[in-house]
Parts: C-alpha cells; structure tokens; sequence
C-alpha cells in the first residue's frame, strides 16, 4: 500500500487499494502524515527558533481532544516558479473548532514550515472558511499567526486572500470575539488582520509586526534597526499600542489568551459566563480608607484599589505597558465580568492624554459591544496640557472617549474617589453623559479646576491689590474650597447618587450591577455613526 504526499510527477500513478478495510488504512496514514507535517528536519527547525508547531500550538489553545480539523488534505493549485512540483497538503495552514473551558472556540494556525506559512489562495480559502464558520455559528475566533505574508509566487490571488480575510475582520468586528496571538513574523498588509481584532498577544523575541521591514526602512530613511526594535513585543506593547499583551514565551501567552476567553461571551447576543463566587459581596474594604491619601497630590497605586474590590483580587489588565496613565482592566465583582476604567495617579498624575483616551475608548467600546458592564473609577486632574498634544490632535482623541461612554448602553457606574476636575470629570462616564449611577468618596473634589487654579482666575484682583498677596490667595483657595469643593456640593446638585463609605464599595457595586443587569437601552435607529478619528 502507498500513499502519495506530493502531487504524481510524470507517469506516476499512485496505488489505489482494492478493499474497504485497505482504504480506511490508508487514510489514517495520510491522516498521520499531515500530523507530523513535512519532515522532521522542519519540525526540528521550528523548534531551534524557540517556537512550537501549529498542532502545538493549537493542543495548548482547546481542550484536550477537542479540536476537529477542517480541510486537512487542501492542497493549493497554483503552478510556475516549481509550485506545481510541491504541494504539500494544508498547505500551510491548519483550521478549525475545538472547546476552551467546554465552550466552542474557532482557530487558525499558520503552519511556518510549508511555505513560510506565506498565504495563497487555497491557503486563504481556509481562512476564510473558518471565519465564516464561526461568525455563523456565533464562537470565538482566535488566530496564532506564524507566516511570512503574502506567497509571492502567486501574485495578485495571495492579495486578494488578505483582502478576504480583512472584510469578514470587520464584518464580525462587535459580533464575535476575535483575538491575534502573534508567534511569528507578521509583515506588509498581513498586519492589518490584527489590528482590526479586539485583542492581540504577541511573545518577546519570536514575534514581529511591521509595515515595511529593518532593510526597507535603512533604504528610505537611512536608520538601522533590528526586527524586534522595530516591531517586536515590547514595541508594539509599550510605544506604540498595537498588542494589548505581551509574554516571554509561547506557552504562558496561551494560556492568557484561554483566562480571556473564560472572560467573554460567545458572542454579542449572550452575557459573559458567570462563576459561582465565594468571595462575600459585603466585604467590607477598610483598607482602602489608608491606601488612598486625603491630598490629592499624593499618588497611589489604583490597582491596589482595583484589587480590594473585585473578587480574590483577580483582574486581567489590557494594554498594561502602554499608556500606563489610565488602566483597562477584566475581573469579576460578585461572579459576574466587569470592565474597569480607572485613573492611575502613580503614572502622570492619572492625567488624560492621547494615549490614554485611545486605550480607554478602544475599551469601552469592546465592553458595550460584548454586554460587560462598566464602572469607571475617577481621580483624574484633566487632560494633559501642551503643545505637542494640542498639535498632535487631544481634542479630537479625547472625543473618542467621550463618544464612546456616550455610545455605550451596557450598565454603567462611575465611581470618584478623590479629584474630578473639567473635561476629564465630564469624559469618565459623567452622569451628564448618561452613567447610570455615580457613586462618590468623601474625599472627593469635583470642580472645573482645582482650587488653587480657580482662585488665581476668580480673585486676580483681589491677590493682587492685598497688602499680602499670599495671605490672600490662602484665604480665597479656602473659601473657594469650602463653597464650591465640599464633597457634598455634586450630591446636593442630583450629580452624584450617593456618597459612600469607602469601606462599603465592594458592596455598593455589586448591588448595584445587580439591579443594573436587566437594564435595556436602544440606540436611535441609524446604519451606524461617525466618530471622531
């Protein structure tokens, strides 16, 4: 019995057996042939880089012996520049379904040791497939990327696949949850396929992405750069904000990428999954009364906040390299997923800037599409002032936030724990813009401006015709204080819900997203809106 690899070359005919049984066998050979891939020489290649195979990589994703492989015999049918000699069945790409944590899970695998895992056009028709699988069948779909690009020696058909992939990219974008994890080279127009995913995971020296390479780069602009400086983990993790996480090594960065998906629904029409939670919803968090300082230009960690909070302390945070200013984080408050927005004093004051609008907004809208509620934890003292920032375009950044809280119709609870002051106070899910619930500490200061800003505009005249200048605008910072910045002043307004122990807010919370869970809102009817780029 044979059973042919390649493609017949010449007068070769392939031995065909004569019985059932005979044939069965053959298939689990061929079957068992695909398995292993090319050559063990391949194999060994792939690891010498540090990096798993396909198969490895996709047993560590599902659950073990869940994964149904679609279209494993696919051979591509391109010829010229000696395709027609190799055609390696797969063709560089391994799709299909399988469970993570019990719950159905779509993926594809570049296979780098056929072709580079470079895409042609049967390659890309498996992506395709699986994509739109997924998209009907309302599942995850997760991508562990490990290709060289577009396969050249096909042209404009390698082309088109990409261009197929970036429009069901965009057509189950808010549908389903999408993730890229990077394990390899990601190069030209394949990078656009991440980024328009909600989430992607890179790992540190194995994986890159770039629009134009070190070479090319050194040939236009004269700098010399190496891959990973130019688009590696840590590039696209702390400056520029393209990978949301980023591992030193392949099997700790799955195995984030499975707690994720413990943390999202299947898709937009259902609830993220609950747990049983032992964590009692009424602890108290006296700790926070010595964590957070009364002054409000002394900084503290927010996570520790954070941790005080959700159950066990367990949160999963988004972006946590890159705009470090406001974190975005996962965890769960009685069981139940919920998304974190929060001011970070220990980093730039907690201040809003580009950055930070951007991450926020991105989260926001990720949260509402996939039905996780918000609560959005306030000590922000405005945006960040510049002429680098006003130049590089904050007004129009900033009203990605703004639009996006505005957008939002999951439950949404803000939470001001010390200073709230201008646009920034309005920008964190302000009752204004449609919160549905603001709770606040009794430190809090919420104003146009702090004190001492508001004085020096309010009473110029008055400090500056004083026989003591100082005197006087010690005087008027306090008497601005005590009328305008008590920690009632917004309660007693209707725009703040309460003010709170902060002992209590644990509680407080999760009663409140309790009640908030069978909230319904409807957006007015329209194709979709125009938000500010």
């Amino acid at each position: 019995m044979t059973v042919v690899h390649e493609a017949p070359v010449g007068d070769e005919i392939p031995e065909i057996p004569a019985d059932a049984h005979g044939r069965v066998a053959e298939l689990h050979e061929l079957r068992d042939q695909v398995r292993r891939g090319p050559s063990e020489k391949a194999t060994e290649a792939q690891h010498a880089k540090g990096k798993l195979t396909a198969r490895e990589r996709i047993e560590l994703l599902l659950d073990e012996g869940s994964f149904r492989e679609v279209e494993p015999l696919r051979r591509h049918r391109a010829t010229g520049f000696g395709l027609e000699a190799k055609k390696p069945h797969t063709d560089g790409v391994v799709v299909g379904w399988g469970t993570v944590h019990g719950r159905t899970v779509f993926t594809y695998a570049h296979d780098f040791r056929i072709f580079g895992g470079a895409l042609g056009e049967a390659h890309a028709q498996k992506i395709h497939k699986i994509m739109d699988m997924a998209i009907a069948a309302g599942a995850p779909l997760v991508s562990l990327n490990d290709g060289a690009g577009a396969r050249i020696q096909e042209g404009v058909t390698a082309l088109a696949g990409y261009g197929g992939i970036f429009q069901r990219n965009t057509r189950a974008s808010g549908v389903i949850p999408q993730i890229s994890v990077m394990l390899g080279p990601c190069a030209g127009g394949a990078a656009y396929s991440p980024a328009l995913t909600d989430f992607v995971f890179m790992v540190r020296e194995t994986s890159q992405m770039f629009i134009t390479g070190p070479d090319v780069v050194q040939a236009v602009t004269g700098e010399k750069i190496s891959q990973n400086g130019l688009g590696g983990a840590d590039v696209h993790s702390g400056v520029s904000g393209v990978s949301h996480f980023a591992y030193d090594d392949e099997q700790s960065c799955i195995e984030e990428v499975r707690y994720l998906l413990s943390l999202l629904p299947q898709n937009n029409r259902e609830m993220p999954p609950t747990v049983v939670n032992d964590d009692p919803v009424d602890r108290r968090n006296d700790t926070l009364l010595d964590l957070v300082p009364v002054d409000g230009n002394r900084p503290y960690d927010m996570r520790k906040v954070i941790e005080e909070i959700v159950d066990h302390g367990e949160y999963l945070e988004v972006h946590e390299r890159w705009a470090t200013n406001v974190l975005c984080v996962l965890a769960r408050i009685d069981g139940h997923v919920t998304g974190i927005i929060a001011n970070q004093p220990q980093s730039l004051a907690g201040v809003l800037d580009i950055n930070a609008s951007e991450k926020a907004a991105r989260f926001v809208q990720m949260c509402d599409a996939f039905n996780i509620p918000l609560v959005t934890m306030l000590d922000v003292p405005g945006f960040l002032p510049g002429v680098d920032q006003e130049h590089d375009g904050i007004i129009r950044h900033g009203a990605k936030l703004l639009y996006a809280y505005c957008n939002a119709t999951v439950p949404r609870i803000q939470l001001i724990l010390r200073k709230a002051y201008g646009g920034a106070y309005i920008v964190m899910d302000s009752r204004s813009i449609g919160a549905d619930l603001s709770f606040a500490w009794p430190t809090n200061e919420i104003a146009v401006m702090g004190a001492e800003g508001a004085a020096n505009v309010i009473f110029r005249r008055d400090i500056n015709g004083a026989e003591d200048p100082e005197a006087m605008r010690t005087q008027k910072i306090k008497e601005y204080k005590t009328e305008l910045m008590h920690p009632y002043y917004a309660a007693e307004r209707g725009l703040v819900d309460d003010v709170i122990d902060p002992a209590e807010t644990r509680q407080v919370l999760a009663s409140s997203l309790a009640m908030l869970r069978t909230k319904h809102a409807d957006l007015p009817s329209r194709k979709h809106g125009n938000p500010p780029m």
